[in-house]
């Protein structure tokens, strides 16, 4: 049948979906962005991602969320 086709073809969006329902919370995605910033705000972000181990990335979602 067509639906068999469908299911099977879409597996994974439909267990995305499923969980939604269950949860009411996304899939956590991540999607790579182009910014410009400062030598010096770019030096900082390094410095606080060696202090840290963390990426740079983690460190600005952390700024970003915790305001």
């Amino acid at each position: 049948m067509q639906s068999d086709k469908i299911l099977k073809k879409y597996k994974e969006l439909f267990e995305a979906l499923e969980n939604y329902d269950r949860t009411r919370e996304l899939p956590s995605q991540r999607k790579r962005i182009d910014v410009t910033l400062s030598v010096r705000a770019i030096n900082k972000l390094k410095e606080l991602s060696k202090k840290s181990g963390k990426p740079v990335s983690h460190i600005i979602e952390e700024k970003i969320f915790n305001c």
